[in-house]
């Protein structure tokens, strides 16, 4: 049986001539997403904001407007209103209610509900949450965090395991990933929450994973081709790598795909930053981190005249097999 392949054998790719392109997209994708994330805002969700959040579905797509009135006429604050996804599942965002007990959020609830399905007849409540402000804050605080020393830790580790120029190489291609985040989520106005914490680590897993794979095959053909240009390196480095890399985010798209359609739209934003999270990730790994070390003065043997260019149609076959 013949094994599937979505890279041809002995591919030889040059993707270091295309990184002058691909730093200045880079550049302006990063500066676009600062832009509207400035511009627009996160739609930051309870667990930052604080507050009460109703979840309710109803029979058919309903007028904002009049649920917006009947919500206001219960006394429990001005209401925000947000629909995705399914036009019919409406989230309902209320001040934190006097007391901020659980007796006085399930009143709360409970009102709302019973409201909202006397004025839409087969109105039915889904879920809700609460968070008081002094947790939001802890909240925001953990989760900055959180993300902060994970990207440190993961820089400082590539330069203990590898060399200095592989660090900045691997930060900055991560900021890149993590704007690009930021900007997605400013520009759909999806909730921002804990969930979407959790994906943007999810992402930087996944962005190391791949980048440590390319920089550790760099590594290796800088010790093995010692006198070969570090343009040819990197070239081949890539294209190696190249079947991996490619089969990875093609299976990981696929699950993501299926949970997208099919795990409902309280999972919609999750799963949207994953996907954005996975193509963004794969295109920063070999566009943006491995060229950029050409940048920083990575060199196989410095001080030594480079050779003449290397013909690496085999390269595929020369190089050792991955582990």
């Amino acid at each position: 049986m013949k094994l599937l392949k979505l890279v041809p054998d002995h591919t030889n790719i040059d993707f270091v001539r295309l990184r002058g392109w691909a730093f200045g997209l880079t550049l302006l994708l990063s500066v676009l997403a600062v832009g509207v994330t400035f511009a627009r805002g996160l739609n930051l969700g309870v667990d930052f904001v604080g507050g009460l959040m109703i979840e309710e579905r109803f029979a058919s797509p309903p007028d904002l407007t009049r649920v917006r009135e009947v919500v206001d006429a219960q006394g429990l604050g001005e209401a925000q209103l947000q629909t995705f996804g399914d036009p019919r599942v409406l989230t309902i965002r209320l001040p934190t209610q006097d007391g901020a007990d659980e007796g006085a959020t399930n009143a709360a609830v409970k009102k709302v509900s019973a409201a909202l399905t006397q004025a839409f007849p087969g109105a039915t409540f889904t879920r809700y949450s609460t968070v008081s402000g002094k947790v939001s804050n802890e909240l925001i605080r953990n989760g900055v965090l959180a993300v902060v020393l994970a990207i440190l830790g993961i820089g400082l580790f590539a330069i203990f395991r590898f060399e200095w120029q592989f660090g900045v190489s691997t930060i900055v291609a991560i900021v890149h990933d993590l704007l690009m985040t930021l900007g997605f989520f400013a520009l759909t106005q999806f909730d921002f929450d804990l969930n979407i914490v959790a994906a943007v680590l999810t992402i930087i897993g996944y962005s190391i994973n791949d980048k440590i794979v390319i920089d550790d095959r760099i590594r290796e053909n800088m010790r093995r081709y010692r006198k070969m240009d570090m343009r040819e390196i990197i070239n081949l480095s890539v294209n190696e790598t190249l079947p991996r890399t490619v089969m990875t985010s093609v299976t990981i798209l696929l699950a993501l795909f299926a949970l997208l359609f099919l795990g409902g739209h309280v999972l919609r934003g999750f799963t949207a930053a994953m996907i954005l999270g996975i193509v963004v990730g794969t295109y920063s790994s070999i566009y943006v981190s491995s060229s950029l070390l050409i940048s920083l003065g990575l060199r196989a043997e410095p001080g030594e005249k480079k050779p003449a260019r290397v013909d690496l149609s085999n390269a595929e076959r020369i190089a050792p097999r991955e582990r």
